[in-house]
């Protein structure tokens, strides 16, 4: 018989197996991923497990955001691309959105918002529309160089022939130098950066299933990046460069070197993260050999399961962000991290 069971974050050894196990699962379906958000920002994790026979046959990780005047709210999962159910049927599936349902009547939350993806690339994927970006990897780095372009293979030299090198380690003061590159990156962007506290949150959840890779230009960080690791998959939650060092390539030696660690590792699929298809990061991320995987962001109400537009705030956020890049990055760095902990995206 079918049971729903909410799993302690101190009990998670049977629910991580779960998730290294299952064909489509991200590395932020682990728990470490709650445990991050409860350490660093204080929202509480809910983590709901469908079993069978005393056996994990699917899984939903919640994470219940207060936000100030507006209320509490679920979503599967904050800060990331995916979370959503997991599951082996249609059945355990459908339980789990329905005991998602009754959490939210009973604490008198009006929706949760469930990122799910779909499980095969789609090369065709419409213009606009939001995609994960997957590589399939090789069997060694140089196995995988030999796949790019000779044009790609070009930019990757020609960083470490400007004088970038790629290093990697977790040190606190190299996730500082880390840190600095992102409050840089994110002021330019127009978005509020995360807390050094969360990142660091993150990193010591993961433990060995996360890596930080930085390049170094003249004894300068100019750029880094964070792994996940999950089953055979390592992901890209957050990679950032400085942007004028551009002109030496440091973002393909970066990309090139969490690749490589990842190849040379015996990882199957490389995550690129989240694109719009048609942008930047999306040519960026296709350049590599990448295809798109569409990503389907649904929201549960007490009317049942609708989609969440792909949209992100038009023209209204375009004015926000241009109005962020114009603050005093003294300003940004400070009151950033306390917006932050409440944007779930």
């Amino acid at each position: 018989m079918l049971q729903i069971e909410q799993i302690s974050l101190d009990n998670s050894k049977d629910w991580d197996a779960y998730v290294h196990g299952h064909p489509t699962a991200s590395p932020y379906h682990l728990m470490a991923w709650g445990q991050a958000v409860q350490r660093a920002y204080g929202h509480e994790a809910v983590y709901l497990a469908a079993k069978e026979k005393g056996q994990i046959c699917g899984v939903l990780p919640l994470v219940s955001m207060r936000v100030p005047l507006l209320g509490a709210q679920f979503c599967s999962l904050p800060f990331c691309d995916l979370g959503g159910v997991l599951a082996d049927s249609d059945a355990a599936r459908q339980a789990l959105i329905t005991r998602a349902g009754e959490l939210m009547a009973a604490r008198g939350i009006r929706h949760t918002a469930l990122r799910h993806s779909e499980r095969e690339t789609q090369p065709d994927a419409a213009a606009g529309s939001k995609v994960r970006m997957l590589l399939p990897l090789q069997s060694s780095a140089d196995e995988q160089f030999q796949q790019f372009k000779s044009k790609l293979r070009s930019q990757v030299r020609k960083a470490g022939k400007n004088g970038v090198a790629f290093t990697e380690g977790s040190t606190p003061a190299r996730r500082q130098q880390f840190y600095q590159v992102m409050q840089v990156n994110m002021h330019q962007l127009g978005s509020p950066v995360h807390s050094r506290r969360w990142f660091d949150a993150v990193l010591d959840a993961y433990g060995d299933q996360a890596r930080l890779g930085l390049v170094e230009f003249e004894g300068q960080t100019v750029g880094g990046a964070i792994i996940l690791l999950c089953g055979a998959t390592v992901t890209v939650p957050w990679a950032s460069t400085l942007p004028q060092f551009n002109r030496l390539s440091p973002n393909m030696l970066l990309y090139w070197g969490l690749l490589s660690l990842a190849a040379n590792s015996g990882y199957k699929t490389f995550d690129f993260g989240r694109s719009t298809v048609g942008e930047g990061t999306y040519r960026f991320k296709k350049q590599w050999g990448a295809e798109p995987v569409p990503l389907q962001w649904e929201q549960l109400t007490a009317d049942g399961l609708a989609p969440i537009p792909g949209s992100e705030g038009g023209g209204m956020r375009d004015k926000v962000a241009t109005a962020w890049q114009k603050l005093p990055p003294a300003v940004v760095n400070w009151l950033g991290p306390i917006l932050r902990r409440y944007i779930s995206l």
